[in-house]
């Protein structure tokens, strides 16, 4: 069982560095290129930080653990909202912004009700696994038109050559392909042993260990003084999370909800309602603090809801 631990941990230790360097040098790579803030946080950033989820939840696929992969995705969007957002108000308010308010957050609402109604057969399929790979294509395509109006670069450290960009970027892959054997295997065993569904070890243990890079760079981005792109970084791997992973895992093989419930579903609904209600009522556009306790006791709620 000890070992056990030791191999969860250095899974969960490969998973944040490899993501890292990955997002890292995929940054350094998009600015030689040319491409806006915009486009970089939209995709590099956010798929960058999702990665871990994707790895995992692929490899749940592979290995026939549909509760892993959904329960993944479900718990590391409750995380960010609710935990990682949490988090970050008390550092600092987190301002949204009016495209935040417009366009994204009710694109990550929108997206989170399209899983819950194609899950209410307990199925997800390969024609909607599809269709989520489709939709996350349709939005990847709009930011980038929409990044092409700007000429704002993302700034990045100099010494980061065309090689070493290249030889993180090809690092930081194989740290998240085995962090994730090593996190997917030991999480397995860990359940097991202690007799816990798989269901609360993916919502809980995978959920908070792959959503590691999310709320590194987010706490650091309010530190920073930088709200804006915290909040960014945790809507957009939100949307990447359920249309580009749950549409990737569904592709290759059709999963079965089995034990994550409707309620664990809605909770993923009501953080994003939340959030929302956050930017047009509560907080006037901002998380402060005392909403930030309020998100952290939600899901602490939630995580007592699921061990008790």
């Amino acid at each position: 069982m000890f070992l056990t631990w030791i191999l969860l941990i250095i899974g969960f230790a490969l998973i944040t560095v490899g993501a890292t360097w990955l997002t890292n040098s995929s940054a350094a790579i998009a600015k030689r290129l040319h491409m806006s803030e915009y486009v970089i946080g939209m995709t590099i950033v956010a798929v960058g930080t999702s990665l871990p989820e994707l790895t995992v939840s692929v490899a749940s696929t592979f290995a026939g653990s549909a509760d892993m992969a959904i329960g993944n995705i479900v718990g590391s969007n409750i995380f960010n909202v609710l935990f990682v957002l949490g988090i970050c108000a008390l550092f600092a308010p987190v301002v949204f912004t009016k495209k935040n308010i417009r366009i994204d957050i009710p694109i990550c609402l929108a997206v989170s009700i399209a899983l819950f109604a194609m899950l209410f057969n307990n199925n997800l399929s390969r024609i909607e696994g599809i269709a989520l790979l489709l939709c996350y294509i349709a939005i990847i395509t709009y930011s980038i038109r929409s990044g092409k109006q700007s000429d704002e670069e993302v700034e990045i450290d100099e010494n980061f050559s065309w090689f070493k960009s290249i030889v993180m970027l090809a690092l930081g892959f194989v740290g998240l392909i085995y962090g994730a054997d090593l996190t997917l295997d030991s999480a397995v065993a860990i359940a097991r042993d202690l007799g816990v569904s798989e269901r609360v070890i993916a919502i809980t243990l995978l959920a908070g260990g792959t959503s590691l890079p999310e709320l590194a760079a987010s706490v650091v981005a309010m530190l920073r003084g930088h709200g804006a792109m915290a909040l960014g970084n945790v809507v957009g791997s939100n949307i990447a999370n359920i249309l580009l992973i749950l549409g990737t895992c569904s592709t290759i093989s059709p999963l079965l909800m089995n034990g994550i419930t409707m309620i664990d579903l809605l909770v993923m609904i009501g953080a994003v309602v939340m959030l929302l209600l956050s930017a047009l009522i509560f907080g006037k556009g901002k998380i402060i603090r005392s909403e930030g306790i309020v998100f952290l006791a939600a899901y602490a709620a939630y995580i007592w809801y699921l061990v008790g």
